[in-house]
């Protein structure tokens, strides 16, 4: 097994010195380089696995050097160390991909321990990036989520694209139930012949059957030359059916007739064949349209071959948060506008909201509130007020044996922790992220951003936490 080997880029020699005993102490194999530029010709020429970088360098700034580093080596370990840090520096260096950010002077354990978390943190960002690619589609076709729900439709498209099987998808209004059918045809066969979607809610009844297979001239008043249907439309590919329930009856068994036999007849027309797979998609019960006698049984058994469910936004855990930030992030660019996140009360409410027009209404939501208002974040006033009704305080009323309490949103939950735990480590952040069991990293981050928002926090800013 070979050697761990750390870059070491100081430019005061006693110090690299220092730093390459430390290391060389736990097997560590460590080089050292006086300048940036030697150091980036180093890492050039043999494989390192972490770098221990100086802020001040005498050719180039250490952050330009960790921008650098970053682009270049994607995955490497890198510890910031500095004489003249603050808060705002150490801030600076984790965004742009530090691990962790060490203040001079520092014992050897410090530094031990720095460098082997994050050699572990890289070796499991690595497994988790592998494990990803195998089972974890985040970003997927069209669709936006990381909920075990939408993973698992993720999956369902993948296995069932390849196949002949006609696909029934069902989910509540506003789910994306055409994103499916289009997902399961691109990753089809059938992929380079047409995709031909007909929502038969949006079409009047006695044009729905000219709709799907056509007419021929003089078929019927204003029927003044031959127009291809739908199914015509799709051939080779896939016809995607929304609405399916809104079928006429009468049109429900020509449907039938077109997928036992391929064939179909336009109106005032003569047979045709067409190969087309037939995907479908309702909002409705369909098991209790059968049972009511608005759905042919026959047709049911036909089309519900393979079905898919989509979650309600609802029950997509934090999705509802990503595809926030994604809308936000494509609006403000069309708009030009200047947002560029949330509060976190709004956050909250969201994550609280029962969204009965799932992923369609955040979309508009967030659009309504680009175009209307001005950033840089969005606030909870910005909301609609049946939203704003939604519970960021539930003050729960006393039972018999207990005593009355009050929820708080996660994300007060979270800063109180964090600015107790700097209070007792005398805001040293390493000492209050050891005893909040997390990286020091993410304190960083949350300091910062409280001091942007304006969240109250200069006390502790202005203490230089290290």
């Amino acid at each position: 097994m070979s050697a761990t080997r750390v870059l070491v880029i100081e430019d005061t020699a006693s110090m690299a010195s220092l730093y390459v005993n430390y290391l060389q102490s736990i097997d560590f194999e460590a080089d050292i380089a006086g300048e940036g530029k030697l150091g980036l010709a180093m890492l050039n020429k043999k494989p390192y696995q972490a770098v221990v970088l100086d802020l001040h360098l005498p050719d180039m700034e250490g952050l330009e050097l960790l921008s650098q580093l970053r682009r270049a080596y994607e995955d490497m370990a890198i510890i910031i160390v500095t004489a003249h840090g603050s808060v705002d520096g150490a801030v600076e260096a984790i965004k742009l991909g530090a691990f962790d950010f060490i203040m001079k002077p520092f014992p050897a354990k410090r530094l031990q321990t720095t460098v082997q978390k994050a050699l572990e943190h890289r070796k499991m960002q690595r497994e988790l990036t592998e494990l990803r690619r195998e089972v974890y589609l985040e970003n997927y076709q069209d669709f936006i989520g990381a909920s075990p729900a939408m993973q698992a439709v993720f999956r369902q498209i993948e296995a069932v694209a390849s196949s002949k099987a006609n696909i029934f998808i069902t989910g509540e209004s506003g789910t994306g139930k055409e994103l499916v059918a289009r997902a399961i045809h691109r990753a089809s066969p059938r992929a380079p012949k047409p995709f031909v979607a007909l929502n038969c809610a949006a079409i009047p009844r006695e044009l729905m059957e000219s709709e799907i297979f056509g007419h021929v001239k003089g078929a019927f008043t204003g029927a003044t030359q031959d127009r291809k249907g739908a199914a015509s439309a799709a051939d080779g590919g896939t016809l995607f059916l929304d609405e399916v329930c809104e079928l006429p009856t009468e049109l429900q068994a020509k449907i039938l007739r077109f997928i036992q036999t391929g064939t179909f007849s336009p109106v005032g027309g003569q047979d045709q064949k067409s190969d087309i797979r037939i995907l479908c998609a309702t909002n409705r019960n369909v098991q209790r349209e059968v049972e009511e006698g608005r759905f042919r049984e026959d047709l049911y058994y036909r089309l519900y071959v393979i079905p898919i469910e989509l979650p309600a936004l609802r029950d997509r855990e934090d999705d509802v948060i990503t595809l926030a930030n994604h809308f936000l992030k494509r609006f403000a660019a069309q708009e030009k506008k200047d947002f560029a996140g949330f509060e976190p009360e709004v956050l909250s409410l969201f994550l609280q909201y029962d969204w009965p027009g799932n992923v369609r209404q955040l979309e508009n939501l967030i659009q309504q509130i680009v175009v209307m208002r001005d950033g840089p974040l969005v606030e909870a006033y910005m909301l609609p007020e049946t939203m704003r009704g939604g519970r960021p305080q539930v003050h729960i009323e006393p039972v018999q044996g207990f005593t009355p309490f009050v929820v708080k949103p996660l994300w007060k939950i979270e800063k109180e922790a964090i600015l107790k735990a700097l209070k007792a480590s005398h805001n040293d952040v390493p000492r209050a992220a050891a005893l909040l069991e997390v990286n020091p990293s993410t304190i960083y981050r949350k300091l910062q951003a409280w001091k942007e928002n304006g969240g109250g926090e200069a006390e502790v800013l202005s203490s230089n936490a290290i």
